[in-house]
């Protein structure tokens, strides 16, 4: 579903705390978790192993021009009176309207996604393209959040689950790579962050999150209908 369509505030309705909210002036959103999270991430900032309970996809324009984004991610916490310590940024040119959101729950694990969707620079890896030494805004961007305990090697594994699946979804939908018009598998700026709370409560401990897997099988249908549905729409009002 796309809740920021039609309202500002999103509510998880199987995670208890758990919430988002597009900013009044459109500028970003701010999915605010429960509890410190253990995170994996390509995020610009704070990205690699860190830990937070903010997750914000902040939006600038198709003209953004910055070699120090990470000094000017600081002034703009600092300004939404954020901590820096508690989040994970990234950034992005697409509708942050259009911010397609869904969720999974069984008795070991509960799992919420959020994709963005900007095209405008959908690249397929594996084949030769132009190579841009600069940021450029575009991105599909996807915060995946698990409430239960994932390894560190399962962590990995889950990233690698997510970034299939919105492969699939891109060669599904038929994106093109705009310079050699193979199938795109991606965009040359996608982020993904993933959080993970490491509750104890389900008495699960997930080692793996491939495809043969229940979280790996929930990870991938998560990613793949919110990537479908973020770029399907990207164009609608």
């Amino acid at each position: 579903m796309q809740p920021f369509r039609v309202m500002n505030e999103y509510y998880s309705s199987c995670w208890t705390g758990l919430y988002a909210r597009l900013s009044d002036d459109g500028e970003r959103i701010m999915i605010e978790s429960p509890d410190r999270m253990r995170t994996l991430s390509s995020a610009i900032y704070r990205g690699g192993m860190s830990s937070a309970d903010r997750f914000i996809n902040w939006r600038v324009p198709l003209t953004y021009n910055n070699d120090d984004p990470h000094t000017e991610i600081l002034d703009r916490l600092e300004q939404w009176g954020i901590e820096h310590e508690r989040a994970i940024v990234l950034m992005t040119a697409a509708k942050l309207t259009h911010a397609s959101v869904a969720e999974y729950m069984d008795d070991r694990f509960k799992l919420v996604c959020m994709t963005t969707a900007g095209t405008r620079n959908a690249a397929r890896a594996g084949s030769e393209r132009t190579i841009y030494e600069s940021w450029r805004p575009g991105t599909i961007n996807t915060f995946l959040l698990f409430d239960g305990q994932l390894t560190d090697a399962a962590m990995v594994n889950a990233m690698m689950t997510a970034v299939e699946a919105k492969a699939a979804a891109l060669q599904d939908i038929g994106l093109r790579d705009s310079d050699n018009g193979l199938a795109a598998t991606g965009t040359t700026t996608d982020a993904i962050v993933l959080g993970v709370s490491g509750k104890t409560i389900y008495h699960a401990i997930h080692e793996y999150a491939g495809t043969a897997t229940t979280v790996g099988a929930a990870i991938g249908q998560l990613v793949y209908d919110t990537v479908y549905e973020s770029v399907v729409t990207q164009h609608e009002e």
